[in-house]
């Protein structure tokens, strides 16, 4: 295993998980409807902490790989390498979906979308700035938090279980509010593509989610002071 195997896996991690995820909001989410969305997200990061989590761990998320590095698990020049590796992961996810979705008659990227996330007027239940910004929060820290806490020194054999569960719940939870991000990486490519208000709007779902990262790993570090790691 060479040095850049790492970010190798955070790019495909991502990349599947963009296509896993946002692709089946796309495609067929007229189809499976919030519930079958959120399993997918769920289902998809199951998977690929399975596959990928020996390799890297598995972040696929910059708020993830940003609590690894406030909790003392990972130094600054590893965690800009995974972000920059998720980064690009999941626009290459978010190139293969729009590739899919265009295959659609009638399909506008600026009508339809690409699955990206938005408030007011680009939310579905036109919610505020601010009640999204307390959902990415929330939902980011919740979920940042039970990653912290099922992997590192008491570490369990099926992590990807309550993550992956984790991931659905907040999906649940959020969906109806933005389309759920809690994941910067999983915003930039569909904001990119579809341009417009989900580009403008953008900067929300790279601050707030970000903002609930390290709000999850400063209630980690409150709950299991004693577990601090060294950086690697």
């Amino acid at each position: 295993m060479t040095k850049f195997t790492v970010y190798i896996a955070e790019a495909i991690g991502t990349a599947v998980l963009v296509i896993g995820g946002v692709g089946t909001a796309v495609l067929a989410g007229d189809d499976v409807g919030t519930t079958g969305i959120a399993l997918a997200f769920g289902l998809t990061l199951l998977a690929m902490v399975f596959v990928l989590g020996p390799v890297s761990g598995c972040h696929i998320n910059p708020a993830v790989t940003l609590a690894f590095l406030v909790t003392g698990r990972m130094t600054a020049a590893r965690a800009a390498g995974y972000a920059a590796a998720q980064v690009i992961g999941g626009l290459v996810g978010a190139l293969v979906v729009y590739a899919m979705a265009t295959g659609r008659p009638g399909y506008d990227r600026t009508v339809d979308g690409l699955g990206a996330n938005g408030y007011g007027d680009a939310s579905a239940g036109n919610y505020s700035l601010l009640a999204v910004a307390i959902v990415e929060i929330v939902a980011t820290a919740v979920l940042v938090l039970v990653v912290l806490g099922v992997t590192g020194p008491h570490s369990v054999a099926a992590a990807g279980v309550p993550i992956g569960l984790t991931l659905a719940f907040v999906h649940l939870l959020a969906i109806g509010v933005d389309s759920t991000s809690v994941n910067p990486a999983r915003s930039i490519g569909p904001a990119l593509i579809a341009g417009g208000s989900a580009l403008s709007q953008l900067w929300v779902f790279l601050v707030f989610p970000l903002i609930g990262g390290v709000v999850g790993a400063l209630a980690y570090k409150a709950v299991r002071p004693a577990e601090a790691v060294a950086a690697h």
